[in-house]
């Protein structure tokens, strides 16, 4: 008996057309590494994440901040690819720690943005989606109060509480975002949801 080999068995001829495998897309740790060597390669990060990162400042501190302070933090970025950990595959949190020090520099004008919000009040203006406070304050009646609780908010408790609020960070990206400990998170957001109830007139958790 004659042996075949598997590669002589002709094999039917599928009507259909063969389609290669799509590829994965490259992470954003893989788009900065290789932008070391191919500088034009970073564009690929800021095609992903610029306007993400714009709608996060001009609703920190208004549409007439927002280009400077999105083009800025890529340039930062840009400048500090180098020190970027490729473990990290997303470059979310990076690049939102990068955005959130240089709105640190227009603290003044995030101040006024709050505090002219909260005097709209029921007048209509500009409205805010609603809010992952507690985890979210959302009724329309809320949102003049929410405004002036989060002005009365330290800088780092606003911070941190509008990252995960605004920005959907999860704990552990908001830590790496602003290079605090994940127990810092924590007990961080633990007082401030108990200065949002009392701000807000809010039940204790726990309360029925």
């Amino acid at each position: 008996m004659v042996r075949t080999a598997a590669t002589d068995i002709p094999r039917p001829v599928s009507p259909w057309p063969v389609h290669a495998a799509p590829q994965a897309e490259p992470s954003d740790a893989e788009l900065i590494s290789a932008s070391l060597s191919r500088s034009d390669e970073f564009a690929a990060v800021f095609d992903r994440h610029a306007d993400e990162i714009h709608a996060y400042v001009g609703r920190r501190l208004g549409p007439e901040h927002a280009d400077d302070v999105t083009a800025e933090t890529f340039l930062l970025a840009f400048r500090k690819r180098h020190r970027y950990d490729p473990a990290r595959p997303d470059a979310r949190p990076w690049l939102y720690g990068i955005a959130s020090r240089l709105i640190s520099g227009h603290r003044r004008s995030e101040m006024r943005r709050l505090k002219a919000f909260a005097r709209v009040a029921n007048r209509g203006g500009e409205p805010y989606e609603e809010e992952r406070t507690t985890e979210r304050a959302s009724a329309a009646a809320m949102r003049p109060a929410l405004a002036v609780a989060l002005s009365r908010l330290s800088a780092a408790e606003r911070e941190l509480l509008l990252l995960i609020a605004w920005a959907d960070l999860t704990y552990e990206e908001a830590a790496e975002a602003l290079d605090i400990p994940i127990g810092t998170v924590r007990s961080r957001l633990h007082r401030i949801r108990a200065k949002l109830r009392r701000h807000l007139n809010l039940p204790e958790e726990g309360t029925p």
